[in-house]
């Protein structure tokens, strides 16, 4: 650990606490349907959309029509992407002439793809055709990132309405948010990452003579446009399968700080239209408050320990040179060491992103914990676009709930009372993440024939990578224990499940929540209101956070990364 390494750190922090309250405001904006700079170039755009899709955007929606008009639109969308894989080598674009993606591969992809997972059990450059890729891939990247935000948006006019009947539009509030948000900030983020190196072309792969007179592929593609909505949407998903450790996805130390920005700008940022949207400021810098403390222990956790490994550890350096860092750079690219390494794994967990510039499963155990933890959370440090913000105030009405026990009080949140239903709905929310990780990591488990067979370590290392694979899935987060070849017929189909479950099943407790809390009338606060803008609450809604995730996934990680740990201090793992 070193001083600069912790400069990093704060020039990271600070840029992006000072965009917290300029990127909410504009979010507020665009989601409430007020004017904006933009307006002028896309209202008339936007109303051409609806007229042409025949959607009457001055009608609200309750919640089981917001949930039907989400959940058949992501299965639509789904088929499309899987009819697109099957047929890629009839497409065009394809100037590798790569063939059909295999039925398992193609299912597992478009899941993935559907549910801001963008879990890649393939090497994509020799997989994916450009129009794939395109049409496919980043099309799904959008609207995803989009889908996320129109349910935290609902969730939050729940919280805000009073007597209705209704919390919005989707095809309204994904729209505004892909032509106000997702697609102006994308192509402006593109250009810069042109600017910096990135290709963008649609060019067969170069093939190049090395010095030795070997035949090199050189691959390229459309790469710049892709990896702009990939970071800022929270997707994750490569166009290389060295993800951001590629220099064609991540050239420059200018261009890993704005993948690391981008991945947290808007989730962080709707904090803040939390807090102007429901009338309370303080509540929204509260939650904040509550992400970042557990983003910093996060980090400072992993960083630690990738800078002082365990001299057992084989192929760790253990001192530093003028040549090399002291610490674990197995799996790291050299470029960023272990500070930039720490912050990207520790940011891409707390999100639900997946895109990585180093291997975690060559992270120490006690950092491979860390970034495995932060997905057991349920992806609420800043967590995905939208997703993070509707699984985060699942925890504050939890919260709000357990403070009211203790007081014995009827809980109250914002001036709605908690009532059994909106308990029902959250757990139903926290009960089904554990549910189908913990249940599928032990079915593989226990199958030495289709799961134990894709496995590179035995022993705890060997679990960590299964249950690595169940919890990125369900999380929504796409990033992976390397060791584990995931692309077989059972783990394509289990996984793509298990992301469906994890994104769409879930959301569905979210909107029922927002529909409840919409039909209360509000209450005005009273001496035995819990105020939710104190750093009182931010100490209350990160134990609960901590709590809840320690009783559900405490044994599983004793076993796994725990175990790994306390037998390489005891000098009994190697």
């Amino acid at each position: 650990m070193t001083a600069n390494g912790w400069l990093q750190f704060a020039v990271f922090s600070a840029i992006l606490l000072a965009s917290v309250r300029p990127v909410g405001a504009y979010l507020a904006r665009v989601l409430e349907g007020e004017r904006t700079w933009l307006d002028p170039l896309l209202r008339p755009i936007e109303r051409l959309i609806y007229k042409l899709s025949g959607v009457n955007a001055d009608h609200e929606m309750n919640w089981r029509e917001y949930a039907f008009a989400l959940l058949g639109f992501s299965v639509i969308s789904l088929l499309m992407t899987y009819g697109i894989e099957r047929l890629q080598a009839l497409l065009p674009w394809n100037p590798q002439k790569l063939a059909a993606v295999g039925p398992d591969l193609a299912w597992n992809t478009a899941a993935s793809f559907t549910t801001n997972t963008n879990w890649q059990s393939y090497t994509p450059e020799t997989t994916m055709s450009y129009l794939t890729q395109m049409a496919g891939l980043a099309y799904h990247n959008f609207l995803s990132a989009a889908v996320g935000i129109a349910v935290a948006v609902a969730l939050i006019r729940g919280i805000k309405r009073t007597v209705s009947g209704t919390i919005g539009n989707f095809w309204v509030d994904s729209t505004r948010v892909l032509l106000y948000v997702l697609l102006p900030a994308s192509i402006l983020y593109a250009l810069v990452l042109v600017a910096q190196g990135v290709p963008q072309n649609l060019h067969p792969y170069t093939q190049a003579t090395t010095l030795e007179g070997q035949t090199q592929t050189i691959a390229q593609g459309p790469v710049a446009s892709q990896e702009a909505i990939k970071m800022l949407g929270t997707n994750g998903g490569g166009f290389f399968n060295a993800n951001s450790a590629h220099p064609f996805e991540n050239p420059t130390p200018l261009t890993n700080l704005l993948q690391m920005l981008s991945i947290f700008i808007i989730p962080a940022g709707l904090t803040y239209t939390l807090g102007r949207m429901t009338g309370s400021p303080g509540h929204g810098w509260a939650v904040l408050a509550a992400m970042f403390v557990l983003f910093t222990a996060g980090f400072t956790v992993v960083y630690w320990a990738e800078a002082h490994p365990h001299a057992l550890i084989h192929g760790a350096a253990q001192t530093g040179s003028i040549t090399a860092p002291g610490g674990n750079m197995e799996g790291k690219e050299v470029r960023f060491g272990i500070a930039q390494s720490s912050l990207f794994s520790t940011v891409t967990t707390d999100a639900s992103c997946g895109a990585v510039n180093t291997m975690h499963d060559s992270l120490t155990p006690l950092g491979g914990l860390v970034v495995l933890t932060n997905i057991m959370l349920g992806e609420v440090i800043f967590g995905g676009v939208g997703s993070g913000m509707y699984g985060m105030l699942i925890f504050v009405v939890q919260a709000v709930f357990i403070a009211g026990l203790m007081v014995g009080r009827t809980p109250e949140y914002l001036g709605k009372k908690i009532e059994a239903y909106d308990v029902k709905m959250c757990m139903l929310y926290v009960l089904i993440f554990p549910l189908i990780i913990l249940a599928l990591t032990a079915a593989f488990v226990l199958s030495p024939n289709i799961g134990l067979s894709s496995l590179n370590n035995a022993g705890p290392h060997g679990l960590t990578e299964i249950l690595y694979a169940f919890t990125s899935g369900a999380g929504n987060n796409g990033s992976a224990f390397m060791g584990l070849n995931a692309n077989t017929w059972w783990y394509n189909v289990a996984l793509g499940w298990t992301m469906l479950i994890g994104r769409l099943l879930m959301i569905v407790p979210v909107l029922a929540l927002a529909g409840n809390l919409a039909h209360k009338k509000s209450v005005p606060p009273s001496p035995g209101t819990f105020p939710v803008n104190t750093g009182l609450f931010t100490v209350l809604l990160t134990g609960v956070i901590l709590i809840l995730g320690a009783l559900t996934f405490f044994p599983a990680l004793s076993l796994g990364p725990i175990l790994e740990h306390l037998l390489l201090k005891s000098g009994q793992l190697f």
